[in-house]
Order: C-alpha cells, then sequence, then structure tokens
C-alpha cells in the first residue's frame, strides 16, 4: 500500500524536456561542444524527418572544429593575410565526413520537403544554412575561398526566398547581411564578378541586416552579436567590439572565448591611454 503514494507523487512530476535545437545552441554558445551535439543526436532520433536537425549537427561539428583549430580568436578574423596564410591547420578528416554527411541528409530532406511543401519555412531555412556551413568549411578550413563563394551564393538565394516568404525570419537575414559586407569588402572587379542578387556591398545594410538578428534571431542572435564585434574590429572600432564581447560573456559566462577577447581588447585600450 505504501507503494500508491509513491507512484502517484511521481505521476505529477515533468516529463523530461524533450531535446530542441534552441537547447543544442545555447550549449554550443556556451562553449560546451559534446553537450549540443548529445542534444542534436537525440533531436533527429525523435525527428528523423526534419532536414533542419541535420544541419544544425553539420553546424554544431563545424562550430567545434573551428574551436580546436583556433579560428574562432577574432584576432584571426581581424587580419586577411592570417586567413589566406595559415597553413598549419589539420583539419579532422572523421569531422569533415561528419560535416558533408550531415549536410547531404538535411539537403536531401529539405529538398523533398519542399516538393510536397513549396512553402515550408524550416525546409528553406535548413537548406539556406547548410550552404553556409559549407562556405564557411571551405573558406576557413579548407583554405578554398573562391571555389566556397558558389555555395555563398547558393546560401544567399536560399535566404532571399526564406525573407520573400516571410520577413520576419530573423535568422535569415544572417546571411544576407554576412553577403552585404563579403560584397563591400572586396574590390569593385570582384564584386561585378560576384553579382549576389539584391545585394549591393552596403557595409551599413551589412551591420543593420545582422543587428536584426542580434536583436530578434532564435539561433543566431548570439552569433549575429560575433559577427558585429568582428566587423567592428575590422572598421577599427574596438570599443563597439568589447562592449558587444562584454554582452555576450554576461549572457554565457562559460564561454572563456568571449571573456579572453574582451579582456584583450581592455588591455590594449589602457595601452592607448
Amino acid at each position: 500500500m505504501r507503494l500508491l503514494p509513491l507512484l502517484a507523487a511521481l505521476a505529477v512530476l515533468p516529463a523530461p524536456a524533450a531535446p530542441s535545437l534552441d537547447q543544442a545552441f545555447d550549449r554550443m554558445y556556451r562553449h560546451q561542444f559534446p553537450a549540443a551535439l548529445q542534444i542534436i543526436a537525440a533531436y533527429t532520433e525523435q525527428h528523423p524527418t526534419d532536414p533542419l536537425g541535420y544541419t544544425m549537427r553539420a553546424a554544431a561539428n563545424l562550430f567545434a572544429e573551428l574551436d580546436r583549430l583556433q579560428i574562432l580568436e577574432s584576432e584571426f578574423f581581424n587580419d586577411d593575410k592570417r586567413i589566406a596564410e595559415k597553413r598549419q591547420l589539420k583539419a579532422d578528416p572523421a569531422v569533415r565526413t561528419v560535416i558533408y554527411d550531415s549536410l547531404a541528409k538535411a539537403r536531401e530532406l529539405g529538398q523533398a520537403s519542399l516538393a510536397a511543401h513549396p512553402q515550408d519555412r524550416n525546409a528553406l531555412f535548413a537548406l539556406c544554412i547548410s550552404y553556409g556551413i559549407q562556405t564557411d568549411y571551405m573558406a576557413l578550413i579548407e583554405k578554398k575561398q573562391l571555389r566556397s563563394l558558389s555555395a555563398a551564393r547558393e546560401s544567399h538565394d536560399w535566404a532571399l526566398k526564406l525573407l520573400k516568404l516571410d520577413p520576419n525570419y530573423y535568422d535569415a537575414y544572417l546571411t544576407t547581411g554576412i553577403s552585404e559586407y563579403l560584397l563591400g569588402s572586396v574590390p569593385f572587379f570582384i564584386r561585378w564578378v560576384l553579382r549576389f542578387e539584391e545585394t549591393k556591398g552596403s557595409k551599413n545594410q551589412a551591420v543593420a541586416n545582422l543587428e536584426k538578428v542580434a536583436q530578434n534571431g532564435r539561433y543566431f542572435r548570439p552569433f549575429a552579436k560575433v559577427l558585429l564585434a568582428i566587423i567592428s574590429l575590422r572598421e577599427k572600432k574596438p570599443l563597439e567590439a568589447e562592449m558587444r564581447l562584454a554582452e555576450l560573456h554576461r549572457e554565457f559566462p562559460e564561454n572563456p572565448l568571449f571573456r579572453k577577447e574582451m579582456e584583450k581588447l581592455a588591455q590594449r585600450r589602457a595601452l592607448r591611454r
């Protein structure tokens, strides 16, 4: 008889929270990549036909690899020569396989979903981000900057399709913001060849798009702040970058990168006084 009260108590306990991609991103921003991958694995097991799950599995592996190779440090991004000349990078071939297999699965599921439901926002977003991840891997790890531009354009085109359907799908502005800044940072003749649709190469527009994500994004709100900090550094506005990093550090104190880069900028500011 004593078992009945125990069973009654267990019956009213809340069920364990279902794995969500929001939880996975929170772990990534907290620099807890194994935990993020574990959540994503559980999510894809429960939602095997959702292309976004496989896209985010590729994203988590990409961020973990970028961190391992120390590519996420602001000094690296702040110097184009270091991006082009860093030859000692040794990518993990097993991680590369996971990333590209995940992207292929995401695209297969995304295209199948769009064939049945052409206005599937989730599928459009998954395809957009899948090509963005490929762009980053090719450019930053494989050192194939020029070849990565075709994937960047593909990502941009999917983002435009999504935003025309739903202008309030704020995470998609991350892609269009990157496109604007990319075109605004290259010589005119390269800009003329690239020709991203509905993109003028305006750095101001790039910042405006990223600000939308930083304020309203679901998955990429913190990442947009990281990109805005990087842009501030490249545009010789270190105080703005420091403020962005301080905000990120307050939100994600477990992430050592935010603290490290914030302290580095603060030290430079003190030396200039």
